[in-house]
């Protein structure tokens, strides 16, 4: 449920919010939207994963979180990850606090956090599968010589073992811990360090991060690192899978249990529904369908790269404003306050960013030096953006090659 938003007297909503320095002196946000875009009561449940990727200065934010101490703030903490920050600056300090965020952003956090959670409660159900068909290989094994009848329609038809049963349903069951292990693996690749969604800029080791936490690999694309959600998708596909195998084998145990059928166990012939097979018909056709139009698509697609490059803004390099002020030592909170100042004058005076003077800069922040200028160039923007998996040229020949390899 939305909180009702709490804010120092005389402010405007969303004043404080990590972006609040962009709306300053504006109307306001509406506080109906400010109090339904806070998503920290949903996430919550990810506390564990947000303290896994931060380091063990955040040792006593994380005891808190375990003790059930942790307060939420109402207008302030946004999510999850403005909550632990907004926390840590009050027991060791904000100026310190502040630079915790750098080099990160809230979107390769929650892909991060979700990626690790799914990771490790998969984990948690791949064991507790593997113990379900040790006992059901060790009943078969100690009870081989129970013969029964098999049934079809509800009909005695052949005679077999007892065992027999439970391996069938134990053959679907080891089928399902096969593809189980499979999504686990697609699950477990790090999106860490994917920036908001060109990359990171600050040259970070994204395999060593991925490694400390426990990943296997890197996913190498920095936009579809943040913005997927596929694998929480195939998770649920898996479960469903599962949970057909295993209310079937719930069926034949609880005809087995009633007095009527006393053994019986009809699980060999079911009729096919045309529910089931006409769905997966149509499915199927759709897919191959769209595929193959993609693919016409994109074979005669003319690109204008005129238009592309007349597309650009100079508002989309106010991330690199932050990031010139933080190779200045100013922290990171900070400077996307600062940010958020700088496009507000543009708006404003009517003046582009790249048209402002440095002294105009320098009225924001004295921290602006002559070199800001040079920010205002999208060549190097994206060039800057070359940890893996970034929108930099050697990121991108990296990218393709990893494609070309798939496909050899």
């Amino acid at each position: 449920m939305a909180s009702k938003e709490v804010r120092a007297p005389g402010s405007k909503p969303g004043e404080n919010m990590l972006w609040g320095g962009r709306f300053t002196g504006l109307s306001g946000l509406d506080p109906l939207m400010v109090s339904y875009n806070e998503s920290i009561y949903y996430d919550r449940a990810l506390h564990t994963q947000d303290i896994l990727a931060i380091e063990s200065g955040l040792k006593k934010v994380e005891e808190e979180w375990a003790a059930g101490t942790f307060k939420i703030v109402p207008g302030v903490d946004e999510d999850i990850h403005t909550a632990n920050e907004r926390r840590l600056g009050e027991i060791i300090g904000k100026d310190i606090a502040g630079k915790l965020h750098t080099g990160r952003s809230r979107n390769e956090q929650i892909a991060t956090d979700m990626r690790l959670w799914l990771r490790d409660e998969l984990r948690k159900i791949e064991g507790f599968l593997i113990n379900f068909l040790k006992v059901i290989t060790a009943r078969a094994e100690q009870e081989i010589d129970y013969i029964m009848p098999g049934y079809t329609h509800l009909q005695r038809a052949q005679p077999i073992r007892w065992s027999h049963w439970l391996l069938s349903d134990g053959m679907a069951f080891q089928s399902d811990l096969d593809r189980l292990r499979e999504v686990i693996a697609r699950v477990n690749l790090s999106p860490l360090g994917c920036g908001a969604l060109a990359g990171n800029p600050f040259n970070i080791d994204r395999e060593q991060m991925a490694k400390e936490l426990g990943f296997e690999g890197l996913l190498m694309n920095s936009m579809a690192a943040v913005s997927s959600r596929d694998f929480v998708l195939e998770a649920m596909q898996w479960g469903s899978m599962m949970m057909t195998h295993m209310s079937r084998w719930a069926e034949d145990l609880i005809i087995y249990s009633t007095q009527e059928f006393s053994f019986g166990l009809p699980s060999t012939y079911n009729k096919d529904l045309q529910e089931s097979l006409e769905p997966m018909l149509d499915h199927v056709k759709t897919c191959s369908d769209s595929i193959q139009i993609a693919t016409g698509v994109f074979s005669t697609l003319t690109t204008n790269s005129d238009r592309m490059k007349a597309a650009l803004d100079p508002f989309m390099l106010a991330t690199d404003l932050a990031d010139y002020l933080v190779r200045k030592g100013v922290d990171f909170r900070s400077t996307h306050h600062i940010s958020g100042q700088c496009v507000a004058y543009s708006e404003r005076t009517g003046t582009a960013m790249n048209k402002m003077s440095v002294s105009e800069f320098k009225k924001i922040d004295a921290r602006f030096e002559e070199d800001i200028v040079e920010c205002f160039d999208y060549e190097k923007s994206v060039e800057m953006r070359s940890a893996p998996g970034g929108t930099a040229r050697k990121c991108i020949l990296e990218q393709v090659a990893v494609l070309k390899k798939a496909l050899a």
